[in-house]
């Protein structure tokens, strides 16, 4: 099928370049404006008592929420001035005069923080922040506006600019790695075409997506870095090939067609693989996640389809001249050259390899044991942020209030008084105030020390939780705090699914690949070990705050659980992309010679430099992503870095090869009615020798 569909690229090579250069325009023009329609909310489980909450609140009482926070700080006097009375009242007024304007929360005895210097005014607004901003400057006032519309305003603002920063970072950059990787500029030039591809492909079907349900603004960076990272690795392993079949003597349609039958299946099993590992946060009830899942999915998608359409055609009308403006180097037989060497050398002495390679990855993984977890807040965003800078000062200067109090609605109930005494009673409670009440509906502001996303923020949800309700009352408790509490446990309960459905996936498809058991099951445990060790990493980066100086981003003391999971899901699926490059090539060596040895030492050969220049690269891609100012995108670059360099230097060049000398022929596995399976259905495609029978294992011996 696959040098069928080389053949085919070849004859449609124009149609295919002319659709593609169509494609790119729709995605520059169309595509980009995914930034206008993505949403800033997605981290709460829409079925969990704070959601709920939420819905009944604005059901009942009407929307309550505020969007907007806005301190006015006087320097030289007091909020109790009369001038700044005036002043104050007549702003207060103009706000509430305003068609774009619900409610404007403000009288003038207060809020205002404990030194007089500055009143605290709450928005709900009718239209978009823009339309208000010129309403809010007080003359002789300091204005600085907060609250959740600017949060998110100033997310989707560092973000754009991080993308932009990271381009500019990375693709000088590699443009120079990839000129020396192919010893060519023509042969380099092609994988940043195909991602440019990937990338503006992505944004397409992310904004097609953002028709029909919301897309977390985060989503961009993902699309970003996986479209171009992606890309990148899928065209190095195909130019790689087909420069391989031009070397050995083919021409250029049947190197299109050898190329595609053996790194072409590599490439789509992989594009498969880590698109299904994505899929897995699907499962998931946040729109966070799930719309990360759906950005991430297309661009690895549109990647591969790239390098499987737009790449192949681009090299059947380069033909030879791919190799033009560079100079050749030495190629190597597989089993000979640096990598085939250190291939031997590991399964020679494979536990003196292992032992070490597995101390270390458990020394990087130890801190992991200690994570603590909490909830997003302003101080992802850069210090001196003024959504962020306004949070900050709320909690320091308004003693006793809470930015984000516990909201607790009392339905069914004549009075909320017994509740509300109970309530203040709580330790951690600093104030109770009835802020609405309709009917026999009536909602409660519950402040308490600490920040909103403390561990003592959440015992005190789950302590006014377990205050029996007033009689033939509901009482449902939301807010910020509960909202974390809400989101942990669903994301607890949800990973007991996912962890074995990527699992189960993986299996399947590299079984389908390669007709083995046993290395699939190998596959998930090296990916575990990798994984491990980045999230250790992890922890004593951004959890305990090492490097935070370097890094620029303010610890926190816990570790935004989301984006552990989002981590989890993108390095499986890049954890298992070089596992698929290195096996495949293991398993064509493996078909030809049926030598474990061989096999092994030979694939190392061909696939050694490829991994390792693939995984600098994508190291360039993410690492620009690590020097941004949104400290999730930092962690997840960070992360990312480190698991990369992991699996490539460690895991891949030694850990798999001294694996696999154990195992001997145990590797190549299955048991009889798998095997048939394999032999009718797997992609088991290659060019060159038939397919030999291996011999069954035996138990006694390990090569």
């Amino acid at each position: 099928m696959f040098a069928w569909w080389g053949r085919t690229v070849v004859r449609l090579r124009w149609l295919i370049l002319t659709l593609a250069a169509g494609f790119l325009v729709l995605g520059a023009t169309w595509g980009t404006g995914v930034f206008d329609v993505l949403a800033g909310s997605g981290f709460d489980d829409p079925g969990s008592e704070s959601s709920r909450a939420a819905v009944r609140i604005e059901q009942e009482l009407g929307r309550q929420n505020a969007d907007v926070v806005v301190l006015y700080t006087t320097d030289t006097s007091t909020v109790d001035d009369p001038a700044v009375r005036s002043e104050l009242a007549a702003t207060v007024a103009r706000l509430r005069a305003s068609p774009y304007v619900e409610y404007v929360g403000y009288t003038l005895d207060g809020p205002v923080s404990a030194d007089r210097h500055t009143a605290l005014v709450t928005l709900r607004l009718n239209g978009d922040i823009d339309l208000v901003r010129p309403l809010l400057p007080a003359e002789g006032l300091r204005t600085q506006v907060g609250g959740v519309v600017p949060f998110v305003r100033d997310a989707q603002h560092q973000i754009e600019r991080d993308i932009v920063r990271a381009e500019l970072l990375s693709l000088p950059i590699l443009l120079v790695l990839l000129v020396f990787i192919f010893r060519g500029l023509v042969a380099a030039t092609t994988p940043l075409i195909v991602g440019v591809v990937a990338i503006l492909g992505g944004f397409v079907a992310t904004r097609l997506i953002a028709g029909v349900t919301d897309v977390s603004t985060f989503a961009v960076n993902i699309i970003t870095m996986l479209g171009l990272g992606m890309a990148i690795d899928y065209a190095l392993f195909v130019v790689s090939r087909f420069r391989e079949e031009l070397a050995a003597g083919r021409d250029t349609a049947p190197a299109i067609a050898a190329t595609l039958a053996t790194a072409g299946r590599t490439v789509l099993v992989s594009g498969l693989t880590v698109a299904l590992a994505l899929a897995s946060l699907l499962i998931f009830p946040m729109g966070f996640l799930r719309s990360m899942g759906w950005g991430g999915m297309a661009a690895v998608l549109v990647a591969m389809l790239a390098a499987l359409t737009v790449l192949p055609a681009l090299l059947a009308v380069l033909g030879h001249r791919v190799n033009a403006i560079g100079w050749r180097g030495k190629d190597r037989p597989a089993g000979h050259g640096l990598w085939a060497r250190l291939a031997l050398s590991v399964m020679r002495r494979p536990w003196w390899y292992a032992l070490p390679v597995l101390a270390i990855l458990g020394a990087l993984a130890a801190p992991f044991l200690r994570a603590e977890f909490g909830g997003l807040d302003e101080r992802v965003l850069p210090a001196g942020t003024e959504s962020r800078v306004v949070a900050e000062r709320i909690a320091a200067e308004f003693p006793g209030r809470s930015a984000q109090p516990i909201t607790v609605l009392v339905s069914g109930s004549p009075s909320p008084d017994a509740l509300v005494t109970r309530i203040r009673a709580l330790p951690g409670v600093t104030g109770v105030q009835v802020t609405a009440v309709r009917g026999s509906s009536a909602l409660l502001a519950v402040d308490y020390a600490g920040e909103p996303t403390s561990p003592a923020a959440r015992d005190l949800v789950t302590r006014i939780r377990a205050l029996d309700p007033p009689p033939g009352a509901e009482v449902l408790v939301g807010g910020r705090s509960a909202s974390d509490l809400d989101q942990l446990a669903s994301l607890g309960d949800r990973l007991l699914w996912m962890i074995p459905l990527v699992g189960l996936v993986t299996v399947v498809l590299l079984f389908l690949a390669f007709g083995s058991v046993v290395l699939p099951l190998k596959a998930v445990l090296m990916n575990a070990v990798s994984i491990g060790a980045s999230f250790g990493v992890v922890v004593w980066v951004f959890q305990d705050g090492h490097l935070a100086d370097l890094l620029d981003f303010t610890p926190t003391g816990y570790l935004e659980p989301t984006n552990l999971i989002l981590m989890l899901a993108v390095l499986f699926g890049l954890s298992t992309d070089y596992e698929v490059f290195l096996l495949s090539r293991v398993r064509e060596e493996w078909d030809h010679s049926a030598d474990n040895t061989q096999a092994v030492a030979g694939g190392l050969q061909r696939t050694g430099g490829i991994i390792t220049a693939a995984a600098l690269l994508l190291i360039i891609v993410v690492g620009g992503f690590a020097t941004g100012g949104t400290a999730s995108i930092k962690m997840l670059g960070v992360g990312a870095v480190v698991a990369i360099a992991v699996d490539a230097l460690l895991v891949r060049a030694l850990l798999v090869p001294a694996t696999m000398r154990l195992l001997g022929r145990w590797n190549w596995w299955a048991p009889g009615p798998l095997a048939r399976v394999y032999r009718h259905y797997g992609f088991r495609e290659t060019v060159g020798s038939p397919v030999p029978t291996p011999r069954e294992p035996d138990p006694t011996r390990v090569l």
